[in-house]
C-alpha cells in the first residue's frame, strides 16, 4: 500500500521557484493526498506563489497575521497538522519550511509513528534538520531544463554550492560502514544508506554533486567498492569496505 502524505508548506518562509521539483521530489516517498500551503495572501511577497498553485493543486489557507511581529502562518500549519494527524487520513508528513519553529512538530509526529520528511532551504537551523526522518535541500533540487538555461556565471555559483567531502563526513560514512559491515570489513551498500539517513537525515548524496550514493562513494579515494551478483534478481548488489 502506498504511503498517503500530507503536504504542508510555508508560503512566508519557502521560495516558490522550484515548487514543480519539489512535488516531484516528494512523490517519490509516497502519494501526496493533501496539499497545503499557508500564508497571508493579501501580502504582495505571495503572489508568486498563486501563479503556480493550480498548476500543482495546492489549496491555499488565508492567514491573517494578528499582530505585528507574531508569526500567525506557522500556529495555523501546526494546527491543521495536528488535525490531520487525528484523522488518520494519511500515514506521514511532508513539512515544507527553513523555519526552526516547526521542530517541536516534528518531533511529535514522529512520536505519533508518523514518517516526516522536512524541506528547506540549506539556512535550516539543524534542530529541525535532525527532528526529521529524512531532510531534503531544496538547493539541490534543480530541473535538467534549467541547468541547460543556465549562464557561465550561474553554473559556477550552482558548482560552489555543492558541498565538500570534509573529515567529519568521511568519518561518518567510515563510521557507518564499520557498524554493518561483514568480519571482512564489506559491508551492503543500501544498509550503509539507510543507517546514514538514521544518523544524518539531511545527508544526501546531491548534496555534494552527484545523483546518487553509489558514484558519490566511489569518488571518495579512500573507500572500494565490489559488485555483487543478486541471487534474487538480475540486479547488481553493492558493498562497500574502507581501503586498508
Amino acid at each position: 500500500m502506498e504511503t498517503r502524505l500530507a503536504v504542508l508548506i510555508d508560503g512566508d518562509n519557502i521560495p516558490s521557484k522550484h515548487i514543480k521539483e519539489m512535488m516531484e521530489e516528494i512523490a517519490k516517498y509516497g502519494n501526496p493526498t493533501i496539499k497545503r500551503i499557508y500564508g497571508d495572501w493579501t501580502k504582495p511577497h505571495l503572489s508568486k506563489w498563486k501563479n503556480v498553485l493550480l498548476e500543482n493543486a495546492v489549496t491555499p489557507i488565508q492567514q491573517y497575521g494578528y499582530t505585528t511581529g507574531k508569526n500567525a502562518t506557522d500556529s495555523a500549519m501546526i494546527i491543521d497538522a495536528m488535525d490531520i494527524l487525528y484523522s488518520e487520513k494519511v500515514d506521514g508528513f511532508c513539512l515544507v519550511s527553513s523555519d526552526s519553529d516547526f521542530t517541536r512538530l516534528a518531533t511529535r509526529l514522529r512520536e505519533a509513528g508518523m514518517k516526516v520528511y522536512g524541506l528547506g532551504e540549506k539556512k535550516t537551523p539543524n534542530p529541525f534538520i535532525v527532528a526529521c526522518d529524512k531532510f531534503i535541500y531544496i538547493e539541490i533540487l534543480k530541473s535538467l531544463s534549467d541547468d541547460e538555461e543556465q549562464t557561465t556565471e550561474s553554473k559556477k555559483a550552482q558548482k560552489a554550492e555543492v558541498d565538500a567531502v570534509t573529515p567529519k563526513i568521511l568519518q561518518l560514512i567510515k563510521s557507518t560502514i564499520s557498524d554493518v559491515c561483514d568480519d571482512d570489513g564489506w559491508a551492503f551498500l543500501g544498509d550503509v544508506g539507510g543507517l546514514l539517513q538514521k544518523k544524518q537525515p539531511n545527508f544526501d548524496a546531491r548534496n555534494f554533486g552527484f545523483q546518487k550514493l553509489t558514484p558519490f562513494i566511489k569518488s571518495i579515494k579512500q573507500l572500494e567498492i565490489e559488485e555483487r551478483e543478486n541471487p534474487k534478481g538480475r540486479s547488481k548488489l553493492m558493498y562497500v569496505r574502507i581501503r586498508e
